[in-house]
């Protein structure tokens, strides 16, 4: 009884070390964001009654009962004043769900609620589900939409990996409560989809990834744009490719919507990732790019290259050198939160504002596809500062 209690002080005592650890913020050398120095969401954040059975009659040696693996890829929202994240947690079972975890300003103190989020099942029980974009629509209701992962019907026996991906759609209109909708119908398998946050010609609006298999874009040529007339039985027959896959770039082989995109002056701001393949594997980085306001499909700007790349830790956990955003939050002093994950295993934050985002999409030069445009680029930066 000693040493259950001496063990569990320990460990009750780590966790609020951990939970009220302030965030530190250091400024990018590109001076376009600050990555806070601690991240947000880990494993270690999960409550300790959630992984350990806390009663000294049936766990006497105080044993873990649920590991959890990682934390990341977390919508987000500030909703009613508080900053909240839906986060993929995953066990050491390799099982995803959604737990919801609150913070007072966005950067540090994050506590889980009391429990995680039950996610209604619609049609065959989904082995997995991840990755949820929040979005507070025009009609009122707030949407969560996320992969839904169910093993392949067609896979030939001993097959065990492969798998077929559809967008789960639900809604909920206090983030405990919340109705499951038919998933998205789609000729491609869709693991990336994001909703518009407003009508379109009183149509809802997705930004899709479709794709030929579960992990290959194949012929998918990039971000799509769709539009639905029904959401409670949302259904996508044509889809027009906004933002395109390009060969030798940071997107060859494919890319995705992140959050919902927000709206400025300028335009419909995004934030997107692109992969690309090398000798160390899939390479995940992130980039933004805006849109017209009046024609969210059509791109206005997209800078060059990338925005975030994982560095130092980041480039290390259970899928390395990655790094993938489907959460951002903006206050109302123009600051913007983007939380993203390092490696499928943590997530961070970094902090903008709106204003430096719309300078860089606007003035930093788009990619002119070869080498000697490059050159170019930099030369005319050159030219431009002899004659101060």
């Amino acid at each position: 009884m000693v040493v259950f209690e001496d063990k569990l002080r320990i460990l009750k005592k780590k966790h609020e070390t951990l939970l009220l650890h302030a965030n530190v913020p250091a400024e990018d050398p590109s001076g376009w964001y600050n990555r806070y120095q601690y991240p947000v969401l880990t494993p270690d954040h999960i409550p300790l009654n959630w992984r350990y059975d806390l009663n000294p009659g049936t766990n006497p040696r105080l044993l873990l009962r649920y590991g959890i693996n990682a934390v990341f890829n977390a919508g987000a929202i500030l909703w009613e004043g508080r900053y909240l994240l839906v986060a993929r947690v995953e066990g050491f079972d390799r099982k995803s769900f959604f737990a919801i975890a609150e913070s007072p300003n966005g950067t540090d103190n994050f506590r889980f609620w009391e429990r995680p989020v039950f996610m209604p099942e619609w049609g065959e029980p989904t082995t997995n589900v991840y990755d949820m974009r929040l979005v507070a629509h025009q009609d009122g209701w707030i949407y969560g939409i996320f992969c839904a992962e169910r093993k392949d019907p067609a896979a030939l026996p001993g097959d065990l990996s492969s798998a077929i991906a559809s967008a789960g759609i639900a809604r909920t209109r206090d983030l405990v409560n919340w109705e499951r909708l038919p998933d998205l119908e789609s000729v491609s398998q869709q693991r990336n989809v994001v909703l518009h946050p407003e009508f379109i010609d009183g149509k809802y609006a997705l930004y899709t990834r479709p794709q030929d298999g579960f992990i290959e874009a194949g012929n998918g040529g990039g971000i799509g744009w769709a539009l639905v007339d029904d959401i409670t039985h949302a259904r996508v027959s044509r889809e027009t490719i906004a933002n395109k896959r390009h060969y030798h770039t940071i997107k060859e082989l494919k890319n995705g919507e992140g959050p919902a995109p927000l709206k400025t002056s300028k335009g419909w701001l995004h934030l997107a990732h692109g992969v690309r393949n090398c000798a160390a594997g899939l390479r995940y980085v992130l980039y933004l790019y805006m849109t017209s306001l009046d024609e969210p499909w059509r791109v206005i700007a997209e800078p060059a290259g990338y925005f975030m790349a994982p560095q130092g830790e980041e480039r290390i956990g259970d899928v390395s050198n990655v790094l993938f955003s489907n959460g951002w939050i903006r206050k109302e002093d123009g600051t913007v939160l983007i939380y993203y994950a390092s490696s499928d295993s943590r997530t961070h934050v970094a902090s903008t504002s709106e204003d430096i985002l719309l300078d860089y999409c606007f003035n930093t030069a788009p990619d002119g596809m070869t080498s000697a445009a490059s050159v170019g680029v930099i030369n005319d930066i050159i030219n431009r500062n002899s004659q101060i």
